[in-house]
């Protein structure tokens, strides 16, 4: 059975480096210019050295975003950025604007490249179209049905295709929004997207000025701008059968412990179904694990044809049972962990511990040791963000594991 790959985000080296740790297959980042993720951390020149470096050791490829669509201006500066990092070995770059394309023709021509979602290809014919142009892989729309993929898929041999299954999704066609330039000045696809789908709105009726309603969901759900998130985990079986070769996550602007918690779930689905199709079943645990993630209600979006109301989410505010609090930064021996704080914890919380393969352990806190950048560390019972504590723990993890507890309510 053709094994898809399990294609990850990586807005910075710490997220690439925990995609890795929890199976991803590929990854792709950004540079500092021409992508659509400006907000993001993205990488420096030296850093995407660093990272190709460390993308090799551990057999996992490497795509670069440049799936902006650049004005006449702006030209003569991605001219000059293709020239920077035509000598990294990246496995390909994902482009969108086909003057992008000629660019890179020019400056890199032997370059493989992919076709972002930002392209909006949603027909075969399209596809067509662009493997004559020297496309290898195509990101599909996110708007097109699982039927559409297929036929897609079988009518255009040669071509790789990807599917996002899991992330955010935009409100506006294929990610192409125009509301973020007229409401703040910062063009979505130039990279600078405000995200005003997920703002509060109120109506206003033309003739009572001033007098603001709330919109309000009724038994048929509402169709103001917040989507729900898309979630196809049950659904991995359909989606490796449609012959697509890379199964997407969004979430470069998303922090270490979503893109650990998703990969860790779908890794293992995957691995399970590509191991055992006939007996695969989509467990509760992992449903339940992304559950505890930050979501805003899941979707399947338009893969079993148009969502209508239940791709809706009025509420803008985001849906997680626990709180991410801290990465093991080293092993040092005897089960005696360095661990880096994101969030305070203290002693009595109850800490799970969580790793690849849905390793998970759980310790009650007790006193531990806040290790100082200078002097000797020292017993406490609290530990902030930002403090790095020394822990002992019975059971056996691994540097890039991370630490989360139940959200505190209240």
């Amino acid at each position: 059975m053709h094994r898809p790959e399990l294609l990850a985000p990586a807005g910075n080296m710490e997220k690439l480096k925990i995609a890795i740790h929890y199976g991803a297959d590929a990854v792709y980042l950004g540079g500092q210019a021409f992508g659509l993720r400006n907000k993001a951390d993205n990488f420096s020149i030296d850093e995407m050295k660093a990272a190709l470096d460390f993308c090799r050791t551990k057999h996992v490829k490497a795509y670069l975003t440049i799936n902006s669509y650049p004005r006449n201006e702006s030209l003569p500066e991605l001219d000059e950025y293709l020239a920077q990092i035509a000598p990294l070995p990246f496995d390909a770059y994902i482009v969108a604007d086909p003057g992008v394309i000629d660019a890179v023709r020019q400056v890199s021509p032997e370059r493989e490249l992919h076709l972002s979602t930002q392209a909006n290809t949603i027909n075969w014919r399209s596809a067509r179209f662009w493997q004559q142009q020297g496309v290898r892989r195509i990101n599909l729309a996110r708007e097109m049905s699982l039927d559409n993929i297929q036929e897609t898929v079988t009518n255009v041999p040669g071509m790789e295709f990807e599917a996002f299954v899991h992330g955010a999704l935009c409100i506006s066609y294929s990610g192409r929004c125009l509301i973020s330039s007229m409401l703040t000045g910062r063009d979505a696809n130039q990279g600078e997207c405000t995200h005003p789908c997920r703002w509060s709105y109120h109506l206003v009726e033309e003739s009572r000025p001033g007098e603001y309603f709330p919109v309000v969901e009724d038994e048929n759900g509402t169709f103001i701008f917040n989507s729900r998130d898309l979630c196809l985990l049950e659904h991995i079986p359909v989606l490796v059968t449609s012959g697509v070769h890379a199964l997407k996550i969004e979430g470069r602007m998303k922090g270490i412990n979503y893109v650990a918690s998703v990969l860790r779930v779908y890794r293992q689905a995957l691995d399970e179904y590509l191991a055992n199709p006939d007996k695969w079943l989509c467990r509760p645990e992992w449903l339940e694990e992304l559950a505890k993630l930050s979501h805003r209600g899941y979707t399947t979006g338009f893969l079993f044809g148009q969502p209508r109301n239940v791709g809706q989410e009025y509420e803008s505010a985001y849906i997680r049972s626990h709180d991410f609090v801290g990465v093991i930064d080293e092993v040092l021996g005897d089960g005696t962990l360095l661990i880096s704080v994101r969030n305070r914890i203290k002693a009595g919380d109850l800490i799970e511990f969580i790793g690849p393969g849905m390793r998970n352990d759980s310790v009650t806190l007790q006193h531990f040791l806040v290790f100082p950048e200078r002097g000797a560390a020292t017993p406490s019972e609290v530990a902030n963000p930002n403090q790095r504590i020394l822990l002992t723990v019975p059971f056996t993890v691994e540097a890039g594991d991370l630490l989360r507890r139940e959200k505190i309510t209240g």
